[in-house]
């Protein structure tokens, strides 16, 4: 075994993977600020990301949703409409994990 495999295999590899993990994320978010700060906010960038959250929600609910048919659609319907309402997060969540508890408790 060399040198680097019997670093990974030590106990020291996890702290090792998890130092790297960590300096990772950072580099990503620190790039993140560089770049924006680098960037002229006009109203068409800040519409983009205003929406941006919203479409990182979406691109990551609706493949689940799909793939569950419909009684998850009607749970995020639910949810939508609740939140479109109340404007209140948690209100959108409850609506929609009722929904979907009700759902599929009838059957």
């Amino acid at each position: 075994m060399t040198a680097a495999g019997t670093i990974i295999a030590s106990p020291w590899g996890s702290v090792l993977a998890i130092a790297g993990m960590v300096l990772v994320t950072f580099l990503c978010r620190i790039a993140g600020v560089v770049v924006m700060s680098r960037v002229r906010i006009t109203p068409r960038i800040e519409r983009g990301l205003r929406a941006l959250p919203g479409s990182i929600i979406l691109a990551t609910i609706l493949p689940v949703v799909m793939d569950n048919g419909l009684p998850a659609i009607a749970a995020l319907a639910a949810a939508i409409i609740a939140m479109a309402v109340t404007r209140i997060d948690v209100i959108g969540l409850l609506a929609g994990l009722g929904t979907l508890a009700v759902i599929r408790a009838l059957g």
